[in-house]
């Protein structure tokens, strides 16, 4: 299976949940489905299927979180520079309406584009991948074309 690219900082988030998962959330879980057994006939108990559905959620996730882990390829943006890659904190201007935006390319564990991380198999991340300063990047998105000048790119 191919790596998966991760800043510190995502790897990090994704350990801290993956413990939490495990050390709060598993052990508790397996006492509302014990609470929920004493209640008596399980075909009919609302909660016991409740339980072992949120069970069933907590699981796949621990599976997921492992798998991630397993396959994390740290990387450090700071020890970075040049062309946009993997890390990169762009400042982009949107040529049509002069509207400035700032992204770090991160990878798809991490990505929130709320909170400005791009995920680095998204269009506008692709297109940027390896391109300088001053550049032009045309962008195809659901809404149709778009182009962007970068402003600048920094590792930190």
């Amino acid at each position: 299976m191919d790596k998966i690219p991760l800043t510190r900082a995502g790897f990090d988030k994704l350990d801290a949940e993956l413990k939490h998962l495990k050390s709060v959330e598993r052990p508790a879980i397996i006492r509302a489905i014990s609470e929920a057994r004493e209640h008596g006939d399980l075909s009919e108990n609302a909660e016991y299927h409740s339980a072992k559905e949120k069970q069933s959620f907590i699981e796949g996730r621990v599976k997921e979180l492992e798998g991630a882990i397993s396959l994390a390829d740290v990387i450090d943006p700071s020890k970075l520079s040049g062309a946009v890659k993997f890390g990169a904190h762009v400042t982009l201007v949107d040529e049509d309406t002069d509207e400035e935006k700032t992204y770090q390319i991160v990878g798809e564990y991490e990505a929130d584009i709320e909170n400005g991380k791009l995920n680095i198999k998204s269009p506008i991340a692709r297109a940027l991948i390896g391109k300088e300063e001053g550049d032009s990047v045309e962008v195809r998105t659901p809404g149709g074309e778009k182009s962007y000048e970068i402003l600048e790119i920094v590792y930190k």
